[in-house]
């Protein structure tokens, strides 16, 4: 083999280890060429933002956030501790929710389909309807007479007296005053002779008696005030 021979060949062993090099370096020119052109539009914007904030912002602030941060790394770590703990908490109650919240929301449809909050509404609403129609010495006086109220309705309670309103309404609803007829002492006193009579006389004379304590009452009640 001659000396070309062997120099040619030495140059076709050196391209074939030059030409990856090469390649390599168009790629690597290639990669830096579209990071140039990624990369304008980025510092453009982002220099435009450093001037928004230049005036405000100064290198003395940079170093005193710093130290303001060094100083609170006792701080920082108990306040990621905590957040730690808010998430395992959210964490471990999670399931809870998911279970509770549906039969929350299904319980709340239940009370608007039933009207509840409606009737707390209009509850309100008359409220604000009392407050503006009365005083506040009105509303004084009118709980105590519902106070008063309350007291005869619980008397109203008592069987007794209950029957005896009964059988006053079915008295009242048998009654044919059409039926009436004038009738003077003579005739009152025919009347009184009658056993029906007699039994309704008997009752008249017992609430009487009965309605003569209330002016007794009347009185003492007064007398208390």
């Amino acid at each position: 083999m001659t000396n070309e021979e062997l120099i040619l060949e030495r140059l076709d062993r050196i391209e074939r280890r030059i030409a990856p090099l090469s390649e390599t370096a168009m790629s690597m020119t290639e990669f830096k060429n579209d990071l140039m052109t990624m990369a304008q539009p980025v510092s453009k914007s982002l220099i435009n933002d450093l001037k928004s904030v230049e005036s405000a912002f100064q290198l003395e602030d940079l170093g005193a956030l710093s130290k303001r941060m060094l100083r609170s790394v006792k701080h920082i770590i108990y306040a990621l501790d905590q957040l730690e703990n808010i998430i395992d908490f959210v964490t471990t109650i999670e399931p809870v929710l998911r279970l509770t919240v549906p039969q929350l929301i299904a319980y709340l449809n239940g009370l608007e389909e039933r009207g509840v909050f409606r009737i707390i509404k209009a509850t309100y609403d008359i409220r604000a309807k009392i407050a503006t129609a009365y005083t506040a010495e009105d509303i004084e006086q009118i709980g105590d007479g519902l106070v008063a109220l309350l007291g005869v309705a619980k008397k109203l309670s008592d069987p007794q007296l209950a029957t005896l309103l009964e059988n006053l309404a079915e008295v009242g609803a048998s009654v044919d005053l059409t039926k009436s007829k004038d009738v003077g002492p003579f005739g009152f006193f025919s009347a009184c002779s009658g056993p029906e009579s007699k039994r309704g006389l008997g009752v008249l004379l017992e609430l009487t008696k009965a309605m003569g304590d209330l002016k007794t009452n009347s009185l003492t009640s007064q007398i208390e005030q």
